[in-house]
């Protein structure tokens, strides 16, 4: 009996210590987006992306698609890609390159403020994420116009319902997702706690310690990174910033996991979404582990190159 009631008392710590720092977070940035989107600000993100889109073989429009997710989430591009698709019939090369911009850079704001929180300068978030995907999505056209694959039109399988118009509905919205993130995180961390319990986190760290070796990101990080992998930045990017502020996780780990996880997190939900818009998993998810290990790696022996006065005064947050 009084190990049970501990174990639920320290369960409630835990998920409290993750959970405030996150909505302090996400509610106010929700705010700004849905202010800026108002004033027109993402509009205009849009046409500034738009002549972009022709480097990597896309209608100028689907700048405004990338804009949208930029500023929000894959939903929200997935809403404004329906709304000009009937004007733009993408080939399934062509919308695997869309995709991998929409999985390599979306809810930056939230998400690049998670990865400060945790230790990572923003302006390195927002320029690693921006870069990377573009980069990505270079990559991933050169290839599929040089081999002439996957030239046929991508047929989209499924249309998220929008939200209808009016405050009202947007606030109702924003809440039922709030409300969710709340349910994973309780789940989560109950699950990693009786995981602890049977040592089979010991395990998990064991089997990947390996892979997450090469890319230079330590054991402390394993478990947490993972959880960022499979469920997305706003869980696992939740984990490391409890982490990193107890002094679990060296800055080194933190940055190293952050730039992993900023290219390849929420590796089921956010893939299917993209092949259900008609994108090939060859490109937004082999591809896309390979480009992300890859950079991770790039970035981990650039970081033993750096002296620690340039990591503290660029990369790192004290």
């Amino acid at each position: 009996m009084f190990q049970t009631r501990t174990f639920f008392k320290t369960l409630f710590d835990e998920v409290v210590t993750v959970s405030v720092p996150l909505f302090k977070l996400m509610i106010p940035i929700i705010l700004l987006v849905k202010v800026l989107e108002e004033l027109g600000a993402i509009t205009l993100l849009g046409q500034w992306l738009g002549p972009l889109m022709a480097l990597v073989g896309l209608p100028e429009e689907m700048g405004l698609v990338w804009a949208a997710t930029i500023a929000t989430n894959i939903y929200g591009g997935m809403i404004v890609l329906y709304s000009v698709a009937a004007d733009n019939t993408l080939t399934v090369a062509q919308m695997t390159v869309l995709g991998g911009l929409l999985l390599m850079a979306h809810g930056l704001p939230i998400e690049t403020r998670i990865a400060q929180l945790a230790g990572m300068r923003m302006r390195v978030a927002i320029i690693t994420r921006m870069l990377g995907a573009f980069a990505f999505a270079w990559l991933l056209h050169i290839f599929y116009d040089q081999t002439q694959t996957l030239q046929e039109p991508a047929q989209m399988m499924w249309q998220p319902q929008p939200i209808p118009d009016g405050l009202v509905y947007w606030f109702l919205a924003q809440a039922k997702a709030l409300v969710m993130i709340q349910i994973v995180i309780i789940i989560l961390l109950t699950f990693l706690k009786i995981m602890r319990m049977l040592g089979v986190e010991k395990v998990i760290q064991w089997m990947l310690r390996p892979l997450l070796k090469l890319v230079g990101i330590g054991k402390e990080a394993t478990t947490i990174t993972l959880v960022g992998i499979t469920l997305g930045i706003a869980f696992g990017g939740g984990l490391l910033i409890k982490e990193a502020h107890a002094g679990h996780v060296s800055k080194k780990d933190v940055f190293t996991s952050l730039i992993l996880l900023g290219f390849c997190h929420s590796l089921i939900e956010d893939t299917l979404l993209v092949i259900l818009l008609g994108a090939h998993l060859s490109g937004v998810l082999w591809f896309r582990l390979v480009f992300a290990f890859m950079f991770t790696s790039a970035m981990s022996y650039w970081l033993t190159k750096v002296g620690p006065e340039f990591q503290q005064k660029h990369l790192m947050r004290p």
